[in-house]
């Protein structure tokens, strides 16, 4: 099988194709020339220098394709022109592309985010069938992505997975975190009540290819998430014994307010998105990101497997195994 990711480069696209050269698919990435393809160095895939905004690279990229995985997107972005260029009209123009160029594709799959539903207004877990009300403008440019998918449902298979805050090696804000618990240092994040839903990566790949294989999956959207939520308070704490470490200097909230206005500042100058926001502070500790993934484990018999402390363990011991090289 022949399968095309994009966003290869990142946390979740980069999980995804080690995934998929495991289950014996020949991968190829969709990369911009000024991609960082250094995490890809050395794996049997074949790199397709193309653009969102290139038709003719994009349809060059599709073609023959059985599978196309699309979890290319901007996570962090000045302005909402900036999220809108890449994440809907970026999404609308690749699935332009395999409308036009590629026929025998079998399933078209959107990486999307439970920010595009939106937070847990009543903390009752969403569910797929609840109205999408996001609150940033991230979440709003994954909705509209959504919507622009949904409007290619009559011309080619597609499914969109909504994973919600997903945990594994790599993942660059829980590398800060630990950099910081390394020192002994620990952000109090968030309130102490069950404020998220999970999914660790090994997770979410597992569930991409399956809705990817699963002629069911064709015309829907789920949630991919663990059973159980989490405090981000239980996610350190659970950090923290992992890395064996017992006395530390916690940093509550109005401090690392402060912490985030200057990571905002420095942000300004260099033109490099900010470690941490203000924003992403206040949404972690006002918002519920929960989500029920009954949906997906009924109609296609998706089940983690990921156990919470086994995935923690792991993030930590590969976090350790990089540091020491």
């Amino acid at each position: 099988m022949k399968a095309l990711v994009t966003g290869s480069s990142g946390f979740v696209g980069g999980h995804l194709v080690r995934y998929l050269l495991q289950r014996g698919y020949d991968v190829s990435c969709l990369v911009r020339d000024a991609s960082r393809t250094g995490a890809l160095a050395g794996l049997p895939v074949t790199l397709v220098s193309g653009s969102y905004f290139d038709q003719e690279s994009l349809r060059r990229a599709v073609r023959g394709m059985d599978y196309v995985f699309h979890a290319g997107a901007v996570l962090s972005a000045p302005d909402w022109p900036a999220y809108f260029k890449t994440n809907v009209e970026g999404t609308a123009n690749i699935l332009e592309a395999c409308a036009q160029a590629d026929p025998g594709l079998r399933k078209f799959v959107y990486v999307s985010s439970i920010s595009a539903a939106g937070p847990a207004l009543d903390r009752k877990p969403l569910v797929e069938a609840d109205a999408c009300l996001p609150v940033s403008l991230y979440g709003q440019s994954k909705r509209q992505a959504e919507l622009a998918a949904a409007g290619f449902f009559g011309r080619l298979p597609i499914v969109i997975v909504r994973p919600p805050n997903v945990l594994g090696a790599g993942q660059r804000e829980l590398l800060s975190v630990m950099k910081l618990l390394r020192r002994r240092i620990v952000p109090l994040i968030g309130r102490r009540e069950k404020q998220t839903s999970i999914c660790f990566v090994q997770d979410l790949v597992r569930a991409l290819v399956l809705a990817a294989e699963h002629d069911r999956a064709s015309g829907r959207t789920y949630f991919v998430a663990a059973d159980e939520a989490c405090s981000w308070r239980e996610i350190m704490a659970e950090l923290l014994r992992a890395l064996d470490l017992k006395f530390v200097l916690k940093i509550p909230h109005p401090l690392l307010l402060g912490v985030a206005f200057v990571s905002e500042a420095v942000a300004r100058r260099s033109g490099r998105p900010p470690l941490v926001t203000r924003g992403d502070l206040r949404s972690a500790r006002d918002n519920y990101w929960l989500c029920d993934a009954r949906l997906i484990r009924k109609d296609l018999g998706f089940r983690t497997e990921v156990e919470f402390a086994e995935g923690i363990r792991d993030i930590v011991s590969q976090f350790n195994s990089r540091a020491q090289a």
